[in-house]
């Protein structure tokens, strides 16, 4: 045994602090360990040395050995288990010194093909009262045995070893709630794009299109499709495939609620993951497993507690769907469900809409136009019979037909003005728009009509608002041609410091107020919706014989925002 005097034994324990002080500036774990190994040998000459990471548990999880040849660690069974004499250091957490590991009973426990090993040193590496590892040295090559200087110098070192690895641990757990919250950044960031993307549409292809194409390109998989449930059944049909391999996903593109992968998931309402699609007796498609698809997620898109459809991810890569992509996928389920919902609403509204304006105008031109023009078809057959015996009443009827006819096409244009709508172009002002409908109204009609409006034409008026009063008037001058038989009519367009008021008067028949619905159809009730929507209103005061008023009104301000300080403002 080789002793040291005093000023070796400082020099030594200096020039470790100085090794050590380099040792707790590294970060990486790893990194630390083999450092840790390497500087142990080499403070007290040992040809073998090892770190041993112990779990919570106090068992063995981790062991880096230094000094053996790649070829002596391929040849040995297994890691050293923590018996014998690492046991022992583990129960014992005290340095043990052993001059002949052969001779002491608590050598036993090395693998097959383990390297002949004589002296040994084992130092704990503790931190406070917790044991973090093990530092073990066997054969000393400047002596027989280690000293108990060799066994300060290695208790000193594990000392340093405690701070770095401690320090490693708590640099990795920041560094994984910072990968964490990045992570969560991300899924927070794609949730609120796709949101603000669907909000915005009522068009289910586009819908469709962008939550498919983002998911797959923040999953980075190959493929994806969604399949939508058909309304008043169980079938779900293949809407939409983005990605690779479609030909194979289209081999199979209807399904059952409850059929297989995709029915599944549709039915329990939640995602379900498939890491091994080959052995998996839940997916139907051997196309899609021979295009090299491994792995599959299938996320249901849910609206209101219903399934609208269903959603599915594949990869051709080995992976691991991650509880915190599962969460996200079922968050996009739901969003891109509400939004799909939404849209098929809108459509089937647009669809009653667009049956509700037919059956409108078909009882309109059967109670009007079509029986104008039965009758003059009965005053002609009459004239027809009555020809050659009485010629004089051959000619009244010949004139009343000319009379109903000249009538059924009055109607006629009307109803042209009426189904031929006109938009407010970005040219024009308000005033403008409402000259070019009055010219319209005079080609279609034999009414006479005036304007009569302010200056500016309501420049600055919010063209949201504008439009809304352009489509009143339209509305308004289409129920004068159609109904009230007037012979003079005038539209007044006037503003106050809040509102903007539109004035259409007419000198016709005019009709019992409480009967207005049944006397101006839609046309009334869209002049109201328009009004409305933009936070106005529609009056109507008319009465039998004594002609019709028509007074619609608009803020003159947007969301509360002066209209010369909206972006929307009208400015023409």
């Amino acid at each position: 045994m080789v002793t040291l005097t005093r000023e070796q034994l400082e020099d030594r324990l200096a020039m470790l602090h100085q090794a050590s002080l380099e040792l707790v500036r590294d970060l990486s774990r790893n990194a630390v360990l083999e450092r840790i190994v390497n500087l142990a040998r080499e403070q007290v000459n040992a040809r073998y040395a090892a770190i041993g990471m112990v779990d919570e548990t106090g068992e063995l999880e981790k062991f880096i050995p230094g000094g053996m040849e790649p070829h002596e660690i391929e040849k040995m069974a297994h890691p050293p288990r923590g018996l014998g004499l690492i046991g022992a250091l583990r129960e014992e957490r005290q340095t043990i010194l052993v001059p002949d590991i052969s001779k002491d009973p608590r050598g036993i426990g090395f693998p097959p093909h383990h390297p002949a090993m004589r002296s040994f040193l084992g130092v704990p590496i503790m931190s406070g009262e917790r044991l973090l590892g093990q530092i073990y040295l066997t054969e000393k090559q400047d002596g027989d045995e280690f000293s108990q200087d060799d066994a300060l110098v290695i208790e000193t070192l594990a000392t340093y070893a405690a701070i770095a690895i401690e320090n490693a641990r708590l640099y990795a757990g920041v560094k994984d709630i910072s990968g964490k919250l990045e992570q969560r950044n991300d899924d927070l960031s794609l949730l609120d794009d796709l949101a603000k993307t669907l909000a915005g549409s009522l068009e289910i292809d586009v819908i469709l299109d962008k939550t498919l194409s983002r998911v797959i390109e923040y999953l980075s998989v190959e493929a994806g499709e969604i399949f939508l449930r058909e309304s008043g059944t169980k079938n779900l049909r293949l809407a939409l495939h983005r990605g690779e391999a479609a030909e194979a996903f289209w081999t199979r593109d209807r399904f059952v609620v409850g059929e297989c992968f995709v029915g599944r998931a549709a039915q329990l309402g939640q995602v379900l993951i498939s890491t091994d699609l080959e052995q998996d007796i839940r997916f139907l498609r051997r196309a899609v497993v021979d295009a090299g698809f491994k792995c599959l997620a299938c996320i249901p898109l849910t609206a209101r507690r219903n399934v609208v459809g269903a959603m599915t991810v594949a990869s051709r890569e080995q992976r691991v769907f991650t509880e915190r992509e599962i969460n996200l996928l079922e968050a996009i389920g739901a969003w891109a469900g509400t939004a799909i919902e939404n849209a098929q609403l809108h459509r089937q509204a647009r669809r009653l809409a667009v049956l509700e304006e037919r059956e409108r105008i078909g009882m309109d031109l059967h109670d009007g136009i079509i029986q104008s023009i039965y009758g003059v078809g009965l005053a002609l057959e009459y004239a027809r019979m009555a020809v050659n015996e009485d010629p004089d009443l051959t000619r009244d009827k010949i004139s009343q037909s000319i009379d109903g006819l000249n009538e059924a096409i009055r109607d006629l244009r009307a109803y042209i003005l009426d189904l031929n709508p006109r938009q407010l172009q970005s040219e024009e002002t308000l005033t403008q728009g409402l000259q070019r409908l009055l010219a319209e109204f005079r080609a279609n009609t034999l009414a006479e009509i005036n304007l009569v409006t302010a200056e500016d034409g309501l420049v600055g008026l919010p063209r949201e608002h504008a439009l809304a009063m352009f489509h009143i008037c339209q509305e308004a001058l289409a129920n004068v041609a159609k109904h009230a038989g007037a012979r003079k009519a005038e539209v007044h367009l006037w503003n106050t410091e809040e509102r903007a008021l539109l004035e259409v008067t007419d000198d016709g028949r005019g009709f019992d107020v409480r009967k207005q619905n049944a006397t101006l159809g839609h046309g009334l009730s869209n002049m109201a919706r328009r009004a409305r929507k933009v936070g106005g209103d529609v009056e109507i005061s008319s009465r039998p014989m004594g002609g019709t008023t028509v007074l619609a009104w608009v803020p003159w301000e947007q969301n509360g925002v002066p209209s010369d300080q909206s972006n929307e403002a009208y400015s023409g």
